[in-house]
């Protein structure tokens, strides 16, 4: 959810002409994470958790190359992208290490 709030604090600063592209694409891929994980977590079998959060896993790779994109673009202040994009590493990591153990279950 802290990935979420720093994503929205970081788009609204985009310029308005991104609204309906990279704006949209950011903060839609942003609420994917915890939301699969959520939906996840509510189904009864560990194997369908598990494929939630390969889904929540695609959907952190897909935010993080877009924010790189908007990084690129000058549309995100440096200090603001790193310290996202070291949270956005480090929950890809967590994702990762509980899909890993639910699987060796």
């Amino acid at each position: 959810m802290e990935v979420v709030d720093a994503v929205y604090k970081i788009t609204d600063k985009f310029p308005t002409n991104e609204r309906y592209s990279l704006t949209s694409q950011i903060t839609r891929s942003a609420v994917s994470i915890p939301s699969n994980i959520a939906e996840g977590a509510s189904r009864s079998s560990e194997k369908d958790f598990a494929r939630f959060l390969e889904i929540s896993l695609g959907s952190s790779y897909e935010l993080e190359t877009q924010l790189r994109i908007a990084n690129t673009r000058n549309y995100v202040a440096v200090i603001e992208f790193e310290l996202v994009l070291k949270n956005i590493i480090s929950l890809q990591k967590r994702i990762h290490a509980l899909r890993k153990k639910i699987l060796n279950n």
